[in-house]
């Protein structure tokens, strides 16, 4: 069973950075497609990013970004099989909310037109975002 813990969530000043990591016990990361999600207060799960599967073959092996995040966040896999982080930059107020990783079920690669909660099948618990002055 393949289970995950975020963290490097908190509170932060506009502008600022934060580091979330996705870190899992169990198989290695590398099997599966991992999305970050999140929620912001009185709204919906959104995917925000995403990484395929190292399984896939080189033309599905997309790494997708939402519009909103686009060029301030950037998804990777640590040099540790079961870590995989969430580097945020120029971090807006917008981008408040609870911060979710997942996996899809082994050998998928990462949607091209993002990450859909239907399509995820491991959940965390979630790390808080608060960008605030």
């Amino acid at each position: 069973q393949l289970q995950f813990v975020e963290s490097g969530g908190g509170l932060v000043q506009p502008g600022g950075s934060l580091r979330l990591s996705c870190t899992a016990s169990g198989p290695s990361l590398d099997y599966y497609a991992i999305g970050w999600f999140r929620q912001a207060p009185g709204k919906e799960r959104e995917g925000v990013s995403c990484v395929s599967s190292t399984h896939v073959t080189a033309s599905n092996a997309v790494t997708y970004y939402a519009d909103s995040v686009k060029g301030r966040f950037t998804i990777s896999r640590g040099n540790a099989k079961n870590t995989v982080t969430l580097q945020m930059n120029n971090l807006r107020p917008d981008d408040t909310g609870v911060y979710y990783c997942a996996a899809r079920i082994p050998g998928y690669a990462c949607s091209s037109t993002g990450p859909t909660l239907a399509e995820y099948d491991y959940w965390g618990q979630g790390t808080p975002v608060t960008v605030s002055s």
